[in-house]
């Protein structure tokens, strides 16, 4: 798996979570401050960073059942999670984002975290029968998620809940490119 796929793997898997965190900045009475903004930056970046792990662990028990049809797989896991992204990006959920704007408390942020994350676990699923380096792939992620909900919770109230869900389409678009580039490479043979 080459570096600017896990570059692009961790940007798309942290768009959600970016999103959320903007409705959240955006819901905040006054601006938020930055230790606030990186404490649930990290909340959302271990969590993130987490699942892909889980994931590739169920992945890798399934793995040689199914390596035949791994790039099958991973395709559709990555373009059914792309189309699920794209989709969110483009209709409006505004009651859903407006109660996860509300979520403050840590157990409130830690569920709407993992909530954000299941996405992540599927890849990990998937990347399991690519053999990828999932320990850089989860680091990554965790570390895109971080930067990403920082920036959402810092930046939400000037942002507004708009650019989340931009930025949400454009996660979905990368992730089914990528899933359509493992394809690809599989069936070329470039693998």
């Amino acid at each position: 798996m080459q570096a600017l796929s896990i570059v692009l793997i961790g940007l798309a898997m942290s768009t959600d979570a970016f999103a959320a965190s903007v409705a959240k900045g955006a819901a905040m009475p006054r601006a938020p401050r930055l230790p606030q903004a990186l404490r649930t930056g990290l909340l959302f970046g271990v969590i993130e960073g987490a699942t892909p792990l889980l994931g590739w662990l169920l992945g890798q028990a399934a793995a040689r059942y199914i390596s035949a049809w791994d790039h099958w797989i991973a395709f559709g896991v990555l373009g059914l999670l792309g189309l699920h992204m794209v989709w969110h990006g483009i209709h409006e959920d505004d009651a859903d984002e407006q109660a996860a704007a509300r979520r403050s408390g840590f157990w409130a942020m830690a569920a709407t975290a993992l909530g954000t994350s299941i996405d992540a676990m599927a890849v990990g699923v998937s990347l399991a029968f690519l053999d990828a380096p999932i320990l850089v792939v989860a680091a990554v992620i965790g570390l895109c998620t971080m930067v990403m909900v920082t920036l959402g919770i810092t930046l939400g109230r000037a942002l507004g809940v708009l650019v989340g869900k931009r930025a949400e389409l454009a996660g979905g678009i990368v992730m089914i490119l990528i899933g359509t580039a493992i394809l690809y490479e599989h069936l070329s043979g470039a693998a």
